[in-house]
């Protein structure tokens, strides 16, 4: 393997969302717990995707909560953001962008860094409304 290209991409967004998941989908193994219960993912998780000539390495966060235990997770996701290549905002199809998703597109917007929204669950709503959902997060950053 010859790996010419690499890259750090932060998957980020609220508890639950599927970040996990998603993880686990993008590097084809189970590296990241994935469960129903909130808070499960207390630290970074790295996984790595070799394609070709380039190196993925996806960062797993902890989602944002307001708790003690979510204020030490939340910088976690901070620390997380700085220092990368790229940022996975991972969301939920609701047509409003909330304070958790504000700050980390604030976060996204200081850095300077590229930015990519992943709209989630989206088999739970009409194709009218993901449309919704995309129209007021475009409002809210150039993804």
């Amino acid at each position: 393997m010859n790996i010419k290209r690499s890259g750090m991409i932060t998957i980020v967004g609220r508890p639950n969302v599927g970040k996990s998941t998603l993880t686990n989908a993008l590097v084809g193994e189970k590296i990241a717990i994935v469960t129903n219960k909130p808070q499960t993912t207390r630290n970074r998780i790295c996984a790595i995707l070799n394609r070709g000539e380039s190196q993925f390495v996806f960062l797993d966060t902890p989602g944002l909560a307001r708790t003690k235990l979510g204020d030490y997770m939340v910088g976690v996701v901070k620390q997380s953001v700085a220092d990368v290549d790229a940022v996975m905002l991972l969301v939920e199809p609701i047509a409003n962008v909330g304070g958790p998703e504000e700050e980390l597109i604030g976060r996204i917007r200081a850095l300077g860094v590229p930015a990519v929204l992943v709209i989630n669950k989206i088999d739970t709503v009409k194709k009218e409304d993901l449309l919704a959902v995309m129209r007021a997060y475009q409002a809210a950053h150039d993804f």
